[in-house]
């Protein structure tokens, strides 16, 4: 049975995904305590990338917010893989975006609002969070975006 969670998430339309394999020495979630740390997730989508390139010159900042929609949502199929349960989690402690940025693009606030608003949508109080939102030259496999998450679980 779904948890209060993955049926809000249902209510979106939307479901989480299959965590996939890492693409290096590490692992998509980790536990530690109460606390659950993720790596870096990219809007894979099936798999795939929707989009790459630099946000403000081959991505538009509105496509590039709906990837760090994406990005979160593959996040919280990573804190599940340890969790067990998306119910448990007690807050969203920090949120960390990286966008692929153009060099003269500075929005990149706006593109990780995608993620927060996610996040607030599903958990409502529990998803408000400290936030750093970091432009970059590049990020794996050329993605827009990049989000990772360290969320506390209740016991």
């Amino acid at each position: 049975m779904s948890g209060k969670v993955e049926l809000k998430l249902a209510e979106l339309g939307l479901s989480l995904p299959e965590v996939p394999a890492p693409a290096g020495a590490y692992v998509p979630a980790l536990r530690t305590g109460v606390y659950v740390y993720t790596a870096g997730q990219v809007p894979f989508v099936n798999g795939e990338l929707p989009a790459a390139g630099k946000v403000g010159a081959d991505v538009s900042p509105e496509r590039a917010k709906e990837l760090a929609r994406i990005c979160a949502l593959n996040a919280l199929a990573a804190v599940k893989t340890v969790a067990g349960d998306l119910d448990r989690i007690a807050q969203v402690v920090k949120v960390t975006g990286f966008v692929a940025s153009a060099p003269d693009f500075t929005g990149q606030p706006g593109v990780l609002n995608g993620a927060s608003e996610l996040l607030g949508e599903l958990l409502g109080e529990k998803g408000r969070h400290a936030r750093s939102a970091v432009g970059v030259a590049a990020l794996p496999l050329d993605a827009p975006v990049e989000v990772e998450l360290v969320v506390e679980l209740t016991d």
